[in-house]
């Protein structure tokens, strides 16, 4: 009777460890869709920026036309990309394009100098910086589901409960890993 009840005891323990671990899984599996959230609201923020921006710069260098024309196709397919994967690609292609815009807009002293221009700048530094935050935040979150989804015995209930890793959101290119060169 005692082997009994110590092995009733045995699998109650193991299913209650069993739900915890499940319970886990499920809240840092929220947190990471949480914190894509946290990025898909920044880059809306920079998406909404950029026309204005594009349209500032236009003013000042019309002839420009193939550099708006490809910050806006960029722009276009970032915001409807829809994987995080496909979300980053897209991110990247914007960010060439963007460069690109501020180069032209380098070429331009009066545009520099354009009250308009200089705030919807300031105001793109400053998503940016929250865009990396919220990156940040993701692949911490990233990071720890993964972790519980290979860990044992957490594995084990993430493959009978079809939990699967989450992305990390990288960096894709070398040439965003090299650093920047300046030069007087």
């Amino acid at each position: 009777m005692t082997v009994t009840y110590a092995l009733i005891g045995l699998v109650v323990l193991a299913a209650f460890y069993g739900v915890g671990i499940y319970n886990k899984l499920v809240k840092l599996k929220t947190l990471v869709a949480e914190a894509w959230s946290g990025i898909d609201v920044q880059l809306k923020k920079r998406y909404d920026l950029i026309p204005n921006l594009v349209e500032t710069v236009k003013g000042y260098a019309s002839h420009e036309k193939e550099t708006f024309e490809n910050v806006t196709k960029a722009r276009n397919q970032a915001q409807n990309a829809t994987s995080v994967e496909g979300k980053q690609a897209a991110e990247n292609q914007l960010n060439k394009s963007l460069i690109n815009l501020f180069a032209v807009a380098e070429q331009y002293p009066e545009l520099k100098a354009n009250e308009n221009f200089l705030s919807l700048q300031n105001e793109l530094s400053v998503v940016e910086s929250d865009i990396e935050k919220s990156r940040r935040y993701y692949n911490g979150t990233t990071r720890d589901y993964n972790i519980l989804i290979d860990s044992f015995p957490s594995n084990i209930i993430a493959g009978i409960t079809n939990f699967t890793k989450a992305v990390f959101f990288e960096i894709d290119t070398e040439a965003e890993r090299q650093n920047p060169q300046v030069k007087f």
